[in-house]
């Protein structure tokens, strides 16, 4: 495979270069995705599946192709690489109580979860919470994508005690 589309891969299709936060638009694909296939009634757990796959492909990229990015940019975990990111945020998205069919109120709370996925996932993945901070330290690709799966569960915990505990509890959703 050649370099360039190894670096094409790693930066989630050239979203890693967008400024200001690259890490932000990496996580974004997933995110789109599991709303647009809330929206075509696919069931969940094929939207489970459909992220998962996702997660796995990216983790991939990272650990295959992760030495070349540190190569090409000159650094360990280069903040144009976001497949790790693209990786990460489909955990917080699994698993998630998505309401069908979609009305007003329906797309409301469907949005609001992958909006909550999002935006926790982003939380923990900047702030680096033990141990993801020390995992970045490991070789290559690992180093790469470690500390963003770390990130990825810190996030599904949290969403999840969200989503299950405090939603339900808001008047507009009840």
């Amino acid at each position: 495979m050649s370099r360039r589309f190894s670096l094409w891969l790693l930066t989630t299709g050239g979203l890693g270069w967008l400024k200001p936060g690259p890490g932000t638009w990496g996580s974004i694909p997933p995110v789109l995705i599991a709303l647009l296939l809330v929206w075509i009634w696919l069931p969940a757990w094929m939207i489970d599946l459909t992220l998962l796959l996702i997660g796995l492909f990216f983790s991939i990229v990272c650990i295959r192709f992760g030495e070349v990015a540190e190569q090409a940019f000159g650094k360990k975990d280069p903040s144009e690489v976001v497949a790790d990111e693209t990786a990460g945020v489909v955990l917080p998205l699994l698993f998630l109580p998505w309401i069908f069919p979609l009305e007003a109120d329906t797309l409301a709370w469907n949005a609001s979860l992958a909006l909550t996925a999002f935006v926790t996932f982003r939380f923990f993945d900047i702030t680096k919470i033990p141990p993801a901070n020390q995992l970045q330290s490991l070789r290559a690709g690992w180093g790469v994508l470690v500390d963003d799966l770390v990130a990825g569960v810190y996030a599904l915990i949290v969403t999840q005690l969200l989503v299950r505990a405090l939603y339900p509890a808001l008047p507009f959703f009840s």
